[in-house]
């Protein structure tokens, strides 16, 4: 059966969704089946906005009709038949899971002590301990604590069991105070401030709620978040003073002039960047103002509604904010909120859940961005105009993953952050072109290439491409690795790597390696992205240097070194070269595991190693496996992938002095996020206090 969760609270607004995401993302990286469950949804009619978030995480992989218990209206008309369903539809639910987050009621129906009781009942019959969420917006610490302990009693009436509390939606001032009062509950407890983008509505929402339509501007901006509402009835000068980034300014649609200003001040250097504005009163701009707005040229939503300015106002200001899977900016920081804020781990003894030896996907991914995160890394992303490479910096960043630099014109570049919703503060941006690195990068490059001829004059032409400067970078240790190729080619990202960083002294070729998440494991195929036909000494390089990445991502090498044979059993010229690749690993490497030449079911299948290979320590359990050459290991990477629905993380590059890595021009924002994660993890086990020991 599977340990469940029961998160719950005593009113409306204490942001439990924010907390139930985060115990949601904490479950995923510790078993192999997360369920959500909400044993009391707002209406049958319309879908549930917190189950949608927590079904969208990628740890959870349930329709949405297995996770509702039943509605209000069924608990009106009949509580006791609506508590006995619920858990009925729970334990049904619960089956398919190692673990379930219980999200219970909103306060949007019955209020007061009455709901507060019945979700206590609710968790009791469902055997699912409680953790208690209390708002602590607008309290000070000793309300804070009344509250809770007013709850905690009402559900201990009702034979619940309380795990913990958490009070969220703190004044950021006051979180060491509140968990110092949480603390007379003697229940853990912990503190989360309050983050004003969370309680933000989108521009979609707003323009919904004043009954508007678009008129002008890019769509996919309606879900950027807005942080404020403004109304544009002053002068425009004075209007100017009081804009702020990621304001919705309400304006009169005959207010040509106040449009006019707004659009531009949105455009210049120097001035907030908007959310959108709204044009009220059924009016419209005049044509010559329409025209010169729209050969601006710029993307800022603008809204029409009939609507008069005090209704629009009104309706726009009661907008709530809510935690939504298609925003990514406010996943992020809810998730970043849990983590530093509750001690996700004691959750977890608390709750008596024990880690699985299972490793998917999901859990591999998060184990990533952990040590990534354990030692900071400071990498250098030189697509800065690549909406992928914003949104993806923006996460790292949300998430404590690294450090960046991105390259581009800074500008531009801070402004289409922004735009997009972004928070990419924390980013330095460098423009390569500029600046005295860019005259320093020259010098050295001219340097370093003076034996092929290169000059100074040359060497300004080079550098000031991206991925020349970046690997700049990373050679004059100003960043620790470079994660570069979502919009170049391989060999623009990797070229300027071989000439600059150049190889490991130990090491004759750089390679290339798939992480192969598959459902229960990560396996290692090696290589699949460079070397077309390696000879027996690269092969034997590219193993070695494989079982080195697979240990820097815990994954304990045995290396198979592939072939179409097993054994003694095979001869010709390419069986050959495996077997003395392998013979090479073995006289280099005496404390690997390796064996080969083998074949990839004598390699995986227990059962065929068993007859195969019987004393094999690597057959039948490999987790390294060496291609004979490039068409094969392309093939046969991509074939799995898409046959058995792994996840491929790569390739990561390996051999070089300093870690560089390559995207795919097809890679989403997860891929740009593990990438750097890997690069930074990379960047860890070559650093001097790693190699010193």
């Amino acid at each position: 059966m599977a340990r469940s969760l029961y998160i719950t609270s005593s009113e409306g607004d204490t942001g439990k969704s924010t907390i139930a995401l985060g115990m949601v993302d904490l479950l995923s990286r510790t078993v192999r089946r997360v369920g959500v469950f909400r044993p009391v949804a707002r209406s049958s009619d319309q879908r549930d906005y917190v189950l949608e978030v927590l079904l969208a995480h990628d740890g959870v992989d349930l329709t949405y009709d297995q996770c509702v218990g039943v509605t209000y209206e069924d608990v009106h008309a009949d509580p006791e038949a609506a508590l006995a369903r619920i858990v009925t539809r729970y334990h049904d639910m619960a089956r398919e899971c190692d673990a379930v987050v219980v999200v219970g009621t909103d306060y949007t129906d019955v209020a007061g002590p009455t709901e507060l009781a019945y979700n206590a009942r609710i968790a009791a019959n469902l055997g699912a301990p409680v953790l208690l969420v209390v708002r602590g917006t607008g309290r000070r610490p000793d309300a804070i604590r009344q509250a809770a302990e007013v709850s905690l009693a009402e559900l201990r009436a009702q034979h619940a069991e309380v795990l913990a509390v958490v009070a969220n939606r703190c004044e950021p001032e006051q979180v060491t105070q509140v968990k110092d009062a949480l603390a007379a509950t003697g229940l853990p407890a912990w503190a989360v401030p309050e983050d004003q983008l969370l309680a933000a509505p989108t521009v979609r929402a707003v323009m919904e709620a004043v009954e508007g339509r678009l008129v002008a501007g890019d769509e996919a901006l309606l879900s950027r978040e807005a942080l404020d509402v403004l109304v544009g009835a002053m002068s425009l000068e004075h209007l100017m003073e009081r804009l702020t980034d990621g304001a919705i300014v309400i304006t009169p649609g005959d207010r040509g002039d106040i449009l006019l200003g707004l659009v531009s001040a949105h455009a210049a250097d120097g001035f907030p960047s908007l959310a959108g504005i709204v044009l009220n009163g059924g009016f419209e701009p005049p044509e010559v103002i329409t025209r010169l707005v729209s050969g601006l040229g710029q993307r800022l939503p603008i809204i029409e509604t009939e609507l008069g300015t005090f209704r629009t106002t009104n309706r726009a200001a009661a907008v709530r904010g809510r935690l939504s899977s298609d925003s990514q900016r406010k996943v992020d920081t809810a998730l970043a909120l849990f983590e530093r804020h509750v001690d996700g781990p004691e959750v977890l003894r608390h709750l008596d859940v024990s880690r699985t030896s299972v490793v998917t996907p999901l859990m591999f991914e998060y184990e990533l961005l952990a040590r990534a995160r354990a030692d900071r890394k400071h990498i250098v992303l030189p697509e800065g105009s690549d909406d992928r490479i914003l949104r993806a910096a923006s996460t790292l960043l949300q998430r404590d993953v690294a450090d960046l630099t991105i390259l581009g014109n800074e500008a531009g570049i801070r402004a289409r952050a922004t735009e997009l919703g972004l928070d990419i503060a924390a980013a330095k941006v460098l423009d390569p072109k500029e600046g005295e690195l860019f005259e320093r990068f020259a010098h050295e490059y001219a340097e370093l290439r003076k034996h092929k001829g290169m000059t100074v004059e040359r060497a300004r032409e080079i550098v000031g491409s991206v991925s020349y400067f970046g690997t700049m970078m990373v050679q004059d240790g100003i960043a620790d690795g470079m994660v570069s190729g979502a919009i170049h080619t391989t060999a623009h990202t990797i070229r300027p790597a071989f000439e600059i960083i150049k190889t490991t002294p130990d090491v004759s070729i750089v390679s290339s390696v798939f992480l192969m998440c598959l459902e229960d494991r990560v396996l290692v195929y090696g290589d699949c992205a460079v070397n077309p036909d390696p000879t027996a000494e690269q092969l034997a390089d590219i193993a070695i240097s494989s079982a080195e990445t697979a240990k820097q991502f815990g994954i304990a090498p045995r290396i198979a070194m592939l072939s179409y044979s097993t054994g003694e059993s095979g001869t010709g010229a390419d069986v050959d070269k495996v077997r003395a690749a392998t013979a090479l690993v073995r006289e280099r490497r005496p404390d690997l595991d390796v064996e080969g030449p083998i074949q990839y079911d004598a390699a995986v299948d227990a059962s065929v190693a068993k007859t195969k290979m019987p004393d094999s320590a690597v057959a039948g359990r490999a987790t390294v496996f060496v291609f004979p050459d490039l068409n094969t290991g392309n093939n046969t990477y991509k074939a799995v992938q898409r046959s058995a629905g792994a996840i491929a993380i790569g390739p990561v590059l390996q051999g070089l002095r300093k870690p560089v890595n390559d995207l795919s021009r097809g890679a989403l924002v997860q891929d740009i996020v593990n990438t750097v994660a890997i690069t930074a993890i990379q960047a860890q086990a070559m650093s001097p206090s790693k190699e010193s020991k």
